[in-house]
């Protein structure tokens, strides 16, 4: 029986993720009021039925996106974490990284997200606590990844300033390719940290 059941929730698993990807590009491309659950089952290649049974509504569906977004950011950082050199070099190493996490579809779909939440009080409430969940996840890796103490003053809000620049500049991404300026940002951002971080 058990090895029965294994391969079906292989398969709901499969469904599911299927489901929360074809969501994503969904979102990026239409925005939230141009999708639906049924739109979003056709792309996946799944029955409405199953969609509808994973997911009954189109916000059941956000907080799984959400969900994903985090973790494919955060599996980013970590897989990129293995090559890093040592010593100063590292912290720009670590700045690009982060400064760049926020420049694909991914940012572009959770940016459509955030813009219609800023004025749909049932998608802000779904919204805030997940976002601020991914936030504190994205913060610690940050921390770890910098290795760096955040008890000491300032810390704490360098590291978040290095989060909060990134999302701008995804930001400014969007209409056009970024990709020169974002890099001399990156050298300037990180010897600020050099110097605002040594010791720490």
């Amino acid at each position: 029986m058990t090895g029965i059941r294994e391969p079906q929730q292989e398969r709901s698993r499969t469904t599911r993720r299927r489901l929360v990807e074809a969501a994503l590009d969904s979102f990026g491309e239409r925005g939230w009021h141009g999708v639906t659950v049924a739109g979003i089952a056709e792309r996946a290649g799944v029955s409405r039925g199953a969609a509808q049974h994973h997911f009954p509504a189109r916000e059941d569906l956000v907080v799984a996106a959400v969900d994903l977004l985090g973790e494919a950011q955060i599996d980013e950082l970590r897989a990129q974490a293995a090559d890093l050199p040592s010593g100063a070099s590292r912290i720009e190493r670590v700045v690009e990284m982060v400064l760049n996490l926020y420049t694909g579809p991914l940012f572009r779909a959770a940016l459509q997200l955030w813009s219609v939440a800023a004025t749909d009080d049932a998608l802000r409430d779904v919204l805030v606590p997940l976002e601020a969940r991914v936030g504190r996840e994205a913060h610690r890796v940050t921390v770890e990844l910098l290795g760096v103490d955040e008890s000491r003053p300032g810390v704490r809000e360098l590291v978040q300033a290095t989060l909060d620049l990134a999302r701008g500049l995804g930001l400014a991404n969007l209409l056009t390719d970024d990709t020169r300026r974002r890099r001399l940002i990156v050298r300037e951002w990180a010897r600020t940290l050099e110097l605002r971080l040594a010791g720490s």
